[in-house]
């Protein structure tokens, strides 16, 4: 089983700039996507519902802002959208696509970088969500939530750590949060299953040369409950082509749908 997680900071953005073509020549089964910024009218061209395909939906209240969207090869038993509470709902953050023992979701966890009471804003999404992730840990299936999380978790996944001590998504804070999920409620991050180097980014600011030297930060994940551990057989963040800020995240399971 072959999964993708992208935010593509505009699904239109991206459909320009070639992301459908390469999506299609994956071979892959279930693609999570983020920041769609677009509502599901604004998407009735075939481009966005390719063949072989079930595409599903959920936008923000707010026209041009986050959204998240599945693409699935296999028809879900259930697609969920939300989680029940404001900043998920209203803002189109969560959409679970539910298998036979496996549910595969697209999350955009909120960024805290535009001022102070969005950083604050931010963690208490966390504070949440950390939740909603215990109550995912008690059901009989395995989870694997894709996204872009807007935080890094280590030293190794970001450039410049010690100059982004005070920058929301690299605040101690944050990265303790994901201690927490990965220590204490006993998540896994699939990618460092497999591949445990530096340099690995999955997002480049746009100002000045980032993305040309690499100045990066790894804050799209594949976050897999302990069961699918052994199951992750490889990875690969494409950086060939520039679909949007962020590059698409695939991992490899031993699973079948």
């Amino acid at each position: 089983m072959r999964v993708i997680s992208a935010n593509l900071n505009g699904i239109r953005s991206a459909q320009r700039k070639g992301f459908f073509e390469w999506m299609l020549a994956q071979n892959a089964d279930v693609i999570c996507i983020q920041e769609t910024k677009a509502q599901r009218d604004q998407l009735d061209d075939p481009v966005f519902h390719p063949a072989g395909y079930f595409c599903y939906f959920f936008d923000a209240e707010k026209k041009g802002y986050s959204g998240v969207a599945i693409y699935s090869r296999v028809e879900p038993k259930a697609v969920h959208t939300g989680l029940g509470w404001d900043h998920v709902d209203t803002e189109g953050r969560w959409i679970e696509a539910e298998f036979d023992g496996l549910s595969v979701a697209s999350l955009y966890l909120p960024s805290g970088s535009a001022s102070e009471e969005r950083h604050e804003n931010k963690l208490r999404f966390m504070d949440k969500f950390l939740q909603d992730m215990q109550r995912m840990r008690s059901q009989k299936r395995e989870f694997i939530i894709c996204g872009d999380w807007n935080t890094v978790h280590k030293e190794i996944d970001i450039k410049n750590f010690k100059s982004n001590q005070k920058t929301s998504g690299c605040t101690p804070v944050e990265r303790e949060w994901m201690d927490r999920v990965f220590g204490e409620h006993g998540w896994v991050d699939a990618f460092r299953v497999v591949n445990q180097q530096a340099d690995e980014y999955t997002w480049w600011s746009n100002r000045g040369q980032a993305w040309v030297k690499n100045v990066g930060w790894r804050i799209d994940y594949q976050i897999i409950t302990p069961g699918l551990a052994d199951k992750v057989l490889g990875e690969s963040i494409y950086r060939a082509e520039r679909f949007s800020d962020h590059a698409p995240l695939t991992i490899d399971y031993d699973w079948a749908l």
